[in-house]
């Protein structure tokens, strides 16, 4: 039970976490954009990964982007002289509607695996579970419609029980529920195994560190590697 107690602490932590930030959304939208690999003749082969969340794709509070999960999984791609190169679009502050908006500056861009890890921020402040999971569901239809051979991974997410039993059960139900109705790879819980233990978090008892990272990179990477 203690542990139980430690992982809800922690997933309302995560939460917190997520929503700073989100008034330089387009800007920062911008910015990610801008730092994209672009298209060419001698890397049109490449095939793109596309990781769109919020800070714990974006790995804030890290010395840098090089630690955040994202990172890691290139590592891991690398080392087996796989053909695909990560793109960390991940934007602190998220939430699912800012998502569905955002989406559309990184469609530009072909995308041929796409890791959606969106929510968080809605379950926060207590945002309907109908209109998160319709926001995220739009953001998978648009890049369905840019890219319909795109491969598609949903992360999924936890709200803690004081925000009513309920709501804490629908929210859990949004991630199975459309990673089944849009063919997506799901990878259950994405803090599993780093939320609730200290020392796989920064000082604030909110962030993942590096080690908690390289955690979060093993969750995704688990599920993920089954489809390239």
């Amino acid at each position: 039970m203690n542990h139980m107690k430690s992982l809800i602490i922690a997933v309302l932590a995560v939460f917190l976490l997520a929503s700073c930030n989100n008034s330089n959304s387009t800007q920062n939208s911008e910015q990610i954009k801008d730092t994209l690999p672009k298209t060419s003749a001698a890397t049109e082969s490449v095939k793109r990964i596309l990781f769109f969340g919020n800070s714990l794709t974006a790995g804030l509070g890290l010395e840098d982007q090089s630690q955040a999960f994202p990172a890691l999984i290139q590592q891991k791609i690398d080392s087996l002289n796989l053909n695909y190169t990560c793109i960390n679009a991940g934007l602190s502050g998220e939430t699912s509607a800012g998502g569905k908006d955002r989406i559309e500056w990184l469609l530009k861009d072909t995308i041929d695996v796409f890791v959606l890890e969106l929510g968080a921020n809605d379950g926060l402040r207590g945002i309907s579970t109908e209109s998160t999971y319709q926001n995220l569901n739009e953001i998978v239809n648009k890049v369905k419609a840019a890219y319909p051979d795109c491969k598609l991974v949903l992360t999924g997410m936890m709200v803690p029980p004081s925000m009513g039993d309920q709501y804490f059960k629908d929210f859990a139900a949004i991630f199975p529920k459309l990673a089944k109705e849009q063919n997506m790879t799901l990878v259950p819980f994405l803090l599993d195994k780093v939320a609730g233990i200290q020392n796989l978090n920064q000082g604030d008892g909110v962030h993942p560190t590096k080690e908690g990272q390289v955690i979060l990179a093993n969750n995704v990477w688990t599920h993920l590697k089954a489809i390239l």
